[in-house]
């Protein structure tokens, strides 16, 4: 009866085992990656838009199967309202309670400044998305951190461009009041004086500000000709508006950075038609068979809707993703994935992407723009003035110290 019972206990104990190596399998077949996204808020229009962005994406990047090295790809998607404490928590949950082996965003440079954090602590990568401040891939630089969209130094440097033969001489910048308009603010001042402009004392105001009368008293008052506001989100649509109202543009240019179709065209007028200025992406810019796909497709899925200013950027992420995971065979240590990710080159949207190994930051043309009118039911507001390439616009390699070698 001993002996009887202590075979049965050896089966059962090595079926067990069966079983659960069995459902390791299984489990890794699974790969969940964590979508920290705005969906309500100030941001919500980015946030909708990296969405449709990363999953449309994923879909060409894995020809529809949604699986890559024989992993199915799962996309948990949280709104973090932009608020950097909510975006860390949730990423931390992401992580250690529903097992998320990748985190991507966010339409915010506050939040995705803490997501850094996370990713560092619980060590797994964090792919950039459309929050746009220059620290995320300098001042805060990780090794864990990869971002597959433009940073804003690539916008102004773009905007020289314009600005050097525009006649300008003294520019004032007004920003939002957090680590987008702060660490954007520098950028542009560094750009701009780079082709000799002088730059008033900056102007911040909350992100939240919906009355700018003061703050463009302020602007009015610099000595400047010409403004360059550094705004992001819905509250942009007051800030353009009372821009026009209160007469700015009667005594300074307006140096512009077009917004996501239906912001600008509820935030411009008439008269601002013919301006020039640069912009992340529109649909009809980029011809190639790949923004060809983008566009066919988010029409089919989205009820006719066209990508709009961060799509572009979602699926570029999404695209680098894919690639880093196939080179890995589905493995997502971050040792292997930096290893995949630097120096990576892709096709998409805008053409060649390239990952530069020192900073992890996206080297891609950008966009230089006219306004030509704000009625097309389609948002076919512009004309292309230039493509900047990638090489002017590729911003310094500023790494914090302890990474100072990796710029060299």
């Amino acid at each position: 009866m001993l002996r009887r019972m202590t075979v049965f206990s050896m089966v059962l104990v090595l079926a067990l085992m069966a079983l659960s190596g069995l459902s390791s399998v299984q489990a890794q077949d699974k790969l969940i990656i964590g979508l920290l996204s705005d969906q309500t808020g100030a941001l919500q229009q980015y946030g909708k838009e990296l969405e449709r962005g990363f999953m449309l994406g994923l879909k060409y990047a894995t020809d529809g199967t949604m699986t890559v090295a024989g992993r199915t790809l799962e996309v948990l998607v949280r709104d973090t309202q932009s608020n950097p404490a909510t975006g860390a928590s949730q990423a931390r949950e992401l992580i250690e309670k529903d097992g998320a082996e990748v985190l991507v965003g966010a339409p915010s440079s506050g939040v995705a400044l803490q997501l850094q954090q996370v990713a560092a602590d619980l060590d797994v990568i964090l792919m950039a998305g459309p929050a746009a401040s220059p620290a995320i891939t300098g001042a805060n630089f990780h090794p864990n951190t990869f971002r597959a969209c433009r940073n804003t130094t690539q916008d102004f440097l773009a905007l020289t461009t314009v600005l050097k033969d525009s006649g300008v001489k003294k520019v004032v910048i007004l920003a939002a009041d957090y680590d987008f308009g702060r660490s954007s603010a520098a950028a542009a001042e560094t750009a701009y004086k780079g082709i000799g402009l002088e730059i008033a004392q900056t102007i911040y105001a909350p992100l939240n500000t919906t009355d700018f009368t003061a703050v463009l008293q302020q602007v009015l008052a610099s000595g400047a000709d010409a403004l360059q506001p550094i705004w992001a989100g819905d509250t942009s649509v007051a800030l353009f508006k009372q821009i026009g109202e209160l007469g700015v543009l009667d005594k300074m240019i307006l140096i512009t950075s077009f917004n996501s179709n239906p912001i600008t065209k509820a935030a411009s007028t008439e008269g601002e038609v013919g301006g020039i200025g640069s912009i992340v992406y529109h649909y009809t810019l980029p011809d190639n068979p790949i923004n060809d796909w983008l566009v066919e497709n988010h029409k089919a899925d989205y009820n006719g809707e066209v990508p709009d200013l961060f799509t572009e950027c979602g699926f570029a992420t999404a695209q680098a993703l894919v690639a880093a995971l196939k080179a890995t065979e589905g493995d997502t240590s971050t040792a292997k994935m930096i290893a995949a990710l630097e120096g990576l080159e892709w096709e998409g949207p805008r053409g060649k992407y390239v990952m530069r190994a020192s900073d992890h930051q996206v080297m891609l043309p950008i966009y230089i723009v006219r306004l030509v009118n704000l009625t097309d039911p389609e948002f076919k507001f512009y004309e292309l003035v230039r493509e900047v390439p990638a090489d002017f616009v590729a911003p310094p390699c500023a790494l914090p110290e302890q990474y100072a070698e990796r710029c060299k």
